[in-house]
């Protein structure tokens, strides 16, 4: 069964496996609010799934946080909708069954933390990762990432922001598999077999125990870090520092990497 959600997310159900592709293509699949709440919704809906795929259409995964309304945004709309991102990223983080990021192009922001949100993380040779949160002073994702690379990997990947290539997020933990797109269907076929072979009791009894719950404490982060004033001013000079230079953010090993 397919079907597509208000146009931004294309469901598929097969059995017990779920298939999300985020599908605003001419946007890199960035976050609107639009597509925030409806993968939130297509998640809460899902029943009897033992594995979910998430992938972005087109050329990217995901861009983040969509941008494009920026100069009509209070600090208070700004807050909710970091806020709604955060509650996205902890369905996928907490959800029952397992789930599977497959992430080409780039993850950048809100895409980046999504991708790190799920239980396999599989990048593409030439996928690129980005997370430039702390650019303006928002605590999104932050326990996650360092729960996958640990501390001194994460402090390094957030006060640099650099840009991590599928090679190196498998190396420090982000990323679980590389894979090229070509080879992704059988990677899949054999995460559906081995899920399939668990209990749905088993499957979510084994995701609970291996997952740290910090749910509040990312909460509360997210409204302490957004909530003091200015965030809509501390967004926009981000905005404004990536435009003036044109995109380019550093790489792992210093030198900068085109967006």
């Amino acid at each position: 069964m397919t079907e597509t959600a208000g146009g931004v997310l294309k469901v598929e159900r097969d059995h017990a496996m779920l298939a999300l592709t985020l599908n605003r293509p001419g946007s890199a699949n960035a976050l609107s609010p639009e597509l925030t709440e409806a993968v939130i919704q297509a998640l809460a809906q899902a029943r009897d799934i033992r594995l979910c795929v998430i992938r972005g259409a087109g050329r990217h995964f995901c861009a983040g946080f969509d941008l494009s309304e920026l100069d009509a945004l209070s600090d208070g709309d700004l807050l909710w909708r970091f806020l709604r991102i955060e509650t996205l990223l902890q369905t996928l983080h907490h959800a029952p069954f397992a789930v599977v990021a497959l992430a080409h192009g780039r993850a950048v922001g809100a895409g980046a933390d999504l991708f790190a949100a799920c239980w396999r993380r599989v990048a593409a040779p030439g996928a690129k990762l980005t997370m430039p949160g702390w650019n303006f002073e928002l605590a999104l994702g932050t326990r996650r990432l360092t729960h996958r690379v640990g501390e001194d990997a994460a402090r390094d990947f957030l006060i640099d922001t650099r840009v991590l290539s599928a090679e190196g997020s498998l190396a420090c933990g982000l990323a679980t598999d590389l894979a090229e797109v070509e080879a992704w269907p059988a990677l899949v076929r054999d995460l559906r077999r081995r899920t399939d072979a668990l209990s749905p009791l088993a499957l979510k009894t084994m995701l609970e125990l291996t997952t740290p719950d910090s749910r509040n404490d990312d909460i509360a982060a997210i409204v302490r870090s957004a909530g003091r004033p200015g965030l809509k001013d501390r967004v926009m000079a981000y905005r404004d520092r990536v435009t003036a230079s044109g995109g380019r953010r550093r790489d792992e090993g210093g030198k900068t990497s085109p967006d």
